[in-house]
């Protein structure tokens, strides 16, 4: 009787960040994919709970523990909805970037991207500032 291998091939969105990184089953592509779409859920979800706090306090609120850890748990959830459907779109943009900082550190046109040394990181966050147009603080 043969026994034939399952191979259990792990999707990129079911890792943590940090253990993305040091996965040798996944591409760099799809560590880079990966790794800006966690990166745009987690700005998401400072946007959506920087705007909680201007919600007008109400005796029909719920002002528990509990219900801060639900508001919390929705805030998150939602983040990464968008994140995942792709269409927000801060993604696509990091990605780019991270694969052109890859593209450069390889002049030869060689295929294998590699992640942008210490170096390099304050211009990319200075070229998606100037892309988005926001506030550096946010």
């Amino acid at each position: 009787m043969e026994i034939t291998s399952v191979q259990n091939h792990l999707k990129a969105s079911q890792l943590p960040p940090e253990q993305l990184a040091n996965n040798h089953s996944l591409s760099e592509s799809e560590k880079i994919t990966e790794a800006s779409r966690q990166f745009e859920a987690l700005l998401l979800r400072q946007i959506l709970q920087a705007t909680q706090k201007t919600v007008i306090k109400s005796k029909f609120a719920d002002d528990s523990a509990a219900g801060s850890i639900y508001r919390d748990m929705i805030t998150n959830q939602l983040a990464e909805s968008i994140s995942k459907s792709g269409t927000f779109g801060l993604a696509k943009s990091f990605e780019q970037q991270l694969t052109a900082a890859g593209h450069k550190a390889h002049p030869g046109g060689s295929s294998k991207h590699q992640a942008p040394s210490s170096r390099e990181i304050p211009k990319i966050k200075d070229q998606t500032i100037k892309h988005l147009g926001s506030d550096p603080a946010l």
